[in-house]
């Protein structure tokens, strides 16, 4: 059993922190910035719960983080009250935020400088990945600390790798995503010919997905995407935001992204239809609008 904080309670970070605390065992203290939902959180699972990240930190031997970007995530360890001015020396900061690289590498140089680790951690797999404890981890950061924080990070997680240095998690969390904005329109796209053809969509999977057309997304989503339903996971402006990270880590590094360039205005589309909270799946809708 470790001492563990976690900092964050939304769609993700709150079925994370129960992870830790019922299937890891460790001893859990939460902070959220709106208090009655760490409350709750508490009420639901035990634990504790701090006032302020400092105060979660205080003492612990894993700090998690799971906010929403980049600012934010400056905010709870370095800025104000924040978990960098109170964690021990040896300790392990570990950051499930999609962010940019940059950002975990000023915060990896800010922690070593401290005497602690930090990691940079983004998970794929949603918000049904996060309730169930089997997210993906991508990670960037030291060998040693990886190896201690793994164990911790399996409550939460069916596949962990260290992918490299600092910032090596979050490049690898945007391959993901540009992957998935790809993979996604040309899903939309199919679904949309499919109808417009006349076809029986639930039959045309049955027979796609076996072969080499086949994904997750095609196997998780096709039957809402033919619905109409677009409620399911991952909300169309947390994408914008990580399609945003990935296009402008490519202007540095010098990649070409002309499809996500492309699914990325699709989506700003979807925004101005309203679905700014729709799942990524609705890129359908902007072809059947």
């Amino acid at each position: 059993m470790a001492s563990v904080a976690f900092l964050g309670l939304g769609v993700m970070g709150y079925p994370m922190a129960a992870h830790l605390k019922n299937k890891g065992g460790h001893d859990v203290t939460v902070y959220n910035r709106t208090t009655a939902k760490a409350e709750q959180w508490v009420a639901q699972h035990g634990g504790s719960l701090a006032i302020t990240p400092a105060q979660a930190a205080e003492s612990k031997d894993f700090v998690f983080s799971c906010v929403g970007n980049d600012n934010d995530l400056r905010s709870v360890t370095t800025g104000a009250d924040g978990a960098f001015s109170s964690m021990k020396k040896g300790a392990i900061f570990i950051d499930n935020t999609t962010a940019s690289a940059e950002v975990a590498r000023e915060l990896a140089q800010a922690a070593q400088t401290r005497g602690f680790s930090f990691l940079d951690a983004p998970v794929s797999g949603g918000q049904a990945g996060a309730e169930n404890g089997v997210l993906t981890v991508m990670v960037g950061g030291d060998q040693a600390a990886f190896d201690r924080a793994r164990p911790v990070i399996d409550a939460y997680a069916r596949m962990v790798g260290l992918m490299g240095p600092a910032g090596a998690g979050q490049l690898t969390k945007m391959i993901n995503q540009i992957c998935i904005a790809g993979l996604v329109q040309g899903l939309s796209e199919g679904i949309h010919f499919g109808k417009k053809a006349g076809l029986d969509i639930e039959k045309v999977i049955e027979v796609l997905s076996k072969g080499a057309a086949g994904s997750w997304q095609m196997e998780n989503r096709h039957k809402t995407m033919n619905a109409g339903k677009y409620d399911f996971g991952f909300a169309v402006d947390w994408m914008r935001k990580d399609l945003g990270i990935c296009l402008e880590e490519a202007d540095r590094n010098g990649a070409r992204l002309p499809v996500t360039a492309l699914v990325d205005q699709f989506y700003k589309d979807v925004q101005a239809m309203g679905g700014k909270r729709w799942d990524t799946s609705s890129l359908l809708a902007r072809l059947e609008k």
